[in-house]
């Protein structure tokens, strides 16, 4: 009957399947860090605990996997100690750390965990040594020595020579009535405190790092008899003030101050909740342009959104930094927040001037820089901090710089640095009507684009969108850099000047005499009508010097074939706009002729079929004009019948553009002979 009493349990367990065996609790990042530092250790022997320790230092840290293989701590090298895990002890002559060690009542394991210096103060008051001693149920926060060493003298001497009231209180801060453990320590969690039922602020960050108060925690779980010890870094003090109680009696927070007044943040600042206030002090604010500063005073919304870019939305207690993070703002940014040294850095740069100054909602971190967000920036201060101030310089001497500094809903599409390294044009009616043409008469986001979409200009043009596969392009230009959207325009770095269509394909050869033999052959073949009217076309212009190198018996089997010559120029025709910033490296490009085009573009050079494309991106109404120095030929030419009379026209007309072109190149080279004379 005893066996069967044994064996029922196990038999309904299997019975049921994993299903009903209880989840082990998921361990704490703390336990995770842990649980890795003891992976780390186990090769010197059982609950040995492989830890970091910055050199110079005094730091230690139990190590997690990324820190292992950079052994750096903010940025510092660190080297590797073994040490016993916490809660065990070396045996003499023994591997390792195989003892755990004595349990004992919290008085005594003070001086077992190294907080001696706690031990000695307990015993100074008259009280609460009898109280760790007895019995109960108790969590100390106990301060290591260091902590009590790097009190400021007169802080000690106050404490030291009030022991039963001042020291015994601040003891009690430390102390909570029932025993808490590390999985028990949530992140924004508080604890009541054992002086005056005075919160204690935990936070338990994604890597490992536990703060009480913003101090850290070094070692946990040391049982006692009659509670739990864990030790700190820093020795706690009680909070009192919330973040907006603490911005008013600072006397560097002035303008700061007024600011969150005018912006009801104020509300947000004295209720419930976990923040960072990023506080920009009364000399950051004087480090910005006044004209800037008080355009963002005088705008709400601005002013909501710099105010916003200041707060993070959870505690960031300093001691949780050990490399870089990236943390949101209630403004929907992200900030970088690292460290160097004991030096905290945002967006890379040292502007933080003091830190962990705690309150009953979250903590303060004094800033000596304001962070502006972009929403609350001009088109002007967006360029300002981009690889686009050649451009803008173009717009301000146009006589165009109120529409970067006003309040229009515009886009702008700037042309990088890079684009005028040649020089810039000078400044005229053609530029200013050019450089109109780059401002959309809307507040854009590129996410938001399509393929197909018109956008209109303050220069009066209609600007197509092209959507491909790794590249967002208006018209020839192409999107080089993420957005920046200010408070009422928006940013577009663009790849290269942007160039409105003028006229139709069949416009844009006819226009440029380099074209006149492939006019005449498009004229001949009855393609005039499809290349003027509305369409999505790439074309691949050969030059007349391109039909000119054609072997003479080739050419003149091609003039005499209507149905063929139709044929070649439709296979130097592709159904879509291809512009040269969404080639990539490779695309096939179904021609109007039926076969695919392969179009390749490496080190800024485009080819087709493998032949070099010698001017990209002449943008017309229905297209866009790729010129080439040679005539392509399809994949396989399929047999055609001769054609009849229009093939002798073709031939007449096409010898006749050939005369037009060789006499326009003797006209060119007279008129440069007539100069030099």
């Amino acid at each position: 009957m005893a066996l069967l009493g044994r064996l029922l349990p196990l038999a309904l367990a299997l019975a049921l399947g994993p299903a009903a065996t209880p989840a082990s609790p998921a361990k704490s990042p703390y336990q995770l860090v842990l649980q890795h530092s003891r992976l780390r250790g186990r090769q010197h022997g059982p609950n040995v605990c492989a830890v970091q320790k910055v050199i110079g230092t005094n730091k230690k840290y139990f190590t997690n996997c990324k820190q292992w293989y950079q052994r750096k701590i903010c940025g510092k090298s660190t080297v590797i100690s073994y040490e016993c895990c916490p809660g065990y002890e070396k045996v003499p002559g023994e591997k390792g750390c195989p003892a755990a060690l004595p349990l004992s009542n919290l008085y005594e394991t003070l001086g077992v965990v190294g907080a001696t210096t706690t031990q000695l103060y307990t015993d100074r008051t008259e009280k609460l040594r009898p109280e760790m001693e007895g019995p109960g149920s108790f969590t100390i926060f106990a301060p290591s020595n260091e902590a009590w060493a790097s009190l400021p003298a007169e802080v000690l001497d106050s404490l030291v020579s009030n022991v039963n009231i001042e020291l015994l209180n601040a003891l009690r801060y430390h102390m909570v009535d029932r025993r808490v453990l590390t999985d028990e320590l949530k992140h924004g969690m508080a604890l009541t405190s054992m002086y005056q039922n005075s919160n204690i602020q935990i936070h338990h960050y994604p890597n490992g790092i536990v703060t009480v108060n913003c101090a850290r925690l070094l070692k946990a779980d040391h049982h006692a008899t009659n509670g739990v010890v864990h030790l700190i870094d820093k020795v706690i003090s009680t909070i009192s003030n919330n973040i907006q109680q603490i911005i008013e009696i600072e006397d560097t927070f002035e303008t700061l101050r007024a600011a969150v007044a005018a912006s009801g943040l104020n509300t947000l600042l004295e209720g419930d909740g976990q923040y960072t206030l990023l506080a920009p002090t009364n000399e950051a604010f004087e480090k910005i342009p006044a004209e800037t500063l008080n355009r963002i005073l005088g705008d709400p919304e601005a002013l909501r959104d710099l105010l916003n870019n200041h707060i993070l939305k959870s505690a960031m207690c300093a001691e949780a930094i050990v490399a870089g993070l990236s943390l949101e703002t209630l403004e929907g940014t992200t900030l970088e927040v690292g460290c160097s040294g004991d030096t905290l850095t945002i967006n890379g740069k040292p502007i933080i001037s003091n830190k962990d100054v705690l309150a009953t909602n979250g903590v303060i971190h004094f800033i000596d820089e304001l962070l502006i967000p972009d929403s609350a920036k001009t088109l002007f201060e967006l360029a300002a901090e981009s690889d686009v101030s050649t451009a803008v310089d173009l717009f301000r001497q146009a006589g165009l710089g109120t529409h970067l500094s006003g309040t229009e809903r515009l886009t702008l599409l700037a042309p990088m640095n890079s684009v005028f390294k040649d020089g810039t044009p000078p400044i005229d009616a053609r530029t200013k009507n050019l450089l109109l043409n780059h401002i959309i008469k809307d507040q854009l986001a590129s996410k938001y684009l399509y393929h197909g979409q018109i956008l209109e200009t303050l220069g009066g043009k209609k600007l197509r969108v092209f959507v491909y596969r790794n590249s967002l392009c208006i018209e020839n230009s192409c999107i080089a850099a993420h957005d920046k959207r200010g408070r009422y325009g928006t940013l577009f770095t663009m790849d290269r000047v942007l160039t409105p269509p003028v006229g139709t394909v069949m416009d844009v050869l006819k226009g440029d005499s380099r074209f006149s033999m492939l006019v005449a052959a498009i004229q001949s073949a009855g393609l005039t009508e499809a290349l003027n009217r509305e369409g999505v076309y790439t074309v691949f212009a050969p030059t007349n010097e391109a039909f000119q190198a054609l072997p003479p018996g080739e050419l003149n089997k091609l003039l005499g074939n209507a149905k063929e010559l139709a044929n070649i120029l439709k296979y130097h025709v592709g159904d879509e706009i291809l512009v040269s910033g969404g080639i990539g490296a490779l695309v096939r490009l179904k021609s109007l002729q039926g076969d695919k085009l392969e179009v390749s573009s490496k080190n800024n050079v485009v080819n087709v079929n493998k032949e070099p494309v010698t001017e990209v991106d002449i943008m017309a109404t229905n297209g866009v004009v790729h010129v080439i120095s040679s005539v392509l030929q399809p994949p396989a030419n399929r047999p055609q019948e001769r054609g009849d009379e229009l093939a002798d026209s073709a031939l007449d007309i096409f010898k006749q553009a050939s005369a037009f072109s060789r006499a326009t190149q003797s006209s060119v080279k007279l008129d440069k002979n007539t100069m030099v004379q």
